[in-house]
């Protein structure tokens, strides 16, 4: 015979404030383990919704990142010649040449310095990247010092807002407009005019170049044809793979501290979880021999504890994943190690996250309520009914 999970469920309500603390310090740990999450999978969501699925990224070859690389005017002038790159309306190649550098400038309130990207780009910039808006303002003029603003940038930066100015390159620069790029990476980066940033800084190539295929089965011969042609010291990458790329070395700090934490508070969780049980099978001696007496077998005791344990595990779980979802509404900005630029990126919870955190709350209960269920059920029916 099992034991009905309703009676189960009463043992737990007729010990209120043991369950509610325990609970409670289940909850605790739920909440920083799904937060890691959510932050993670922010952080992951935020940087390949940067890139377009048919767009692809030209860099110098073992470059980790455009900062880092290199590309002069006769590669890419040679590059953009490739039969595989799409037209326009207009008849020309869909081909954004762009300069991307970093700058230091002080936040809104702190006057701490941080570095943010400036990317330079030309004229078919904009339509490679249709997830990016401009949302108050307008775009900046070529050939102009103008510059236009991420949402994330102008809120946390002094300068960054509509009519403000920048100095820097040797220039003081206008900020014309503000755009929305969909809390993808665009979002912390400030855009100019990629032949007045290449004066501005001196430079005499580009940093890298975005293009669109006329059929995106082609990626894998164009990649091929750039990185095998003699005259070039390019590699080519679709953009979603690029900026997935970028969120490696941030994501894997914030998983190895999330999972260290999630370790040790879930220790401390599953040793109250384990007090508290004991203290049931001690409060409940009688209990236990009089459903042995009347024919409970070892194994619906050991069952019966085993899934309360289980049940009060949940229940803090479901009160962290609640507490932790309020996150979403909350934004949360770092150094990206791969461009050592501030990036802005936000909570996320999605189903897998829930799946991942009940479950870990399961395995806490489990754990938690293994051995005081195994001491319930190696009890002898006369012994418990004596000592009742």
């Amino acid at each position: 015979m099992r034991i009905p999970l309703s009676y189960i469920a009463r043992n737990l309500w007729a010990r209120r404030l043991t369950t509610a603390l325990t609970a409670s310090g289940l909850a605790l740990v739920v909440f920083v383990f799904a937060t890691v999450l959510m932050l993670d999978e922010g952080l992951r969501t935020t940087l390949v919704t940067t890139g377009e699925y048919d767009n692809v990224i030209l860099i110098r070859r073992s470059a980790e990142s455009e900062v880092q690389s290199g590309v002069d005017r006769v590669q890419a002038n040679i590059a953009s010649s490739h039969p595989a790159i799409a037209l326009g309306a207009d008849g020309q190649r869909m081909v954004s040449k762009e300069t991307v550098v970093l700058i230091s400038l002080r936040k809104r309130g702190s006057d701490k310095p941080s570095n943010v990207v400036i990317r330079g780009i030309d004229q078919r910039g904009l339509v490679l990247r249709p997830q990016v808006k401009l949302s108050a303002g307008r775009m900046f003029r070529l050939g102009a010092s103008e510059i236009v603003a991420g949402a994330s940038i102008a809120k946390r930066f002094a300068g960054a807002g509509i009519g403000e100015k920048l100095r820097f390159g040797q220039r003081e620069w206008t900020v014309v407009g503000l755009f929305d790029a969909g809390n993808s990476g665009f979002d912390s980066e400030i855009w100019g005019d990629a032949d007045q940033l290449m004066q501005a800084f001196r430079r005499n190539g580009y940093s890298s170049m975005v293009l669109r295929l006329a059929d995106s089965t082609l990626f894998e011969r164009f990649k091929q044809d750039m990185e095998s042609d003699q005259r070039l010291t390019l590699e080519a990458k679709r953009e979603q793979t690029f900026y997935s790329d970028q969120s490696r070395a941030l994501s894997t700090f914030i998983s190895i501290l999330g999972l260290t934490l999630s370790i040790i508070f879930s220790i401390g969780a599953m040793i109250g979880a384990a007090i508290t049980m004991y203290a049931s099978v001690a409060n409940r001696t009688g209990e236990i021999g009089t459903l042995r007496a009347l024919g409970y077998q070892r194994r619906n005791i050991l069952a019966a504890f085993l899934a309360e344990s289980m049940l009060l595990a949940v229940a803090g779980g479901a009160v962290g994943l609640g507490f932790a979802s309020f996150m979403q509404f909350l934004s949360f900005s770092t150094t990206n190690f791969q461009s050592f630029s501030e990036l802005a990126f936000g909570f996320r919870l999605n189903a897998a996250i829930v799946a991942k955190t009940l479950l870990f709350s399961l395995v806490m209960g489990f754990i938690g309520g293994f051995l005081p269920a195994v001491r319930a059920a190696r009890m002898k029916i006369v012994d418990a009914l004596r000592a009742a």
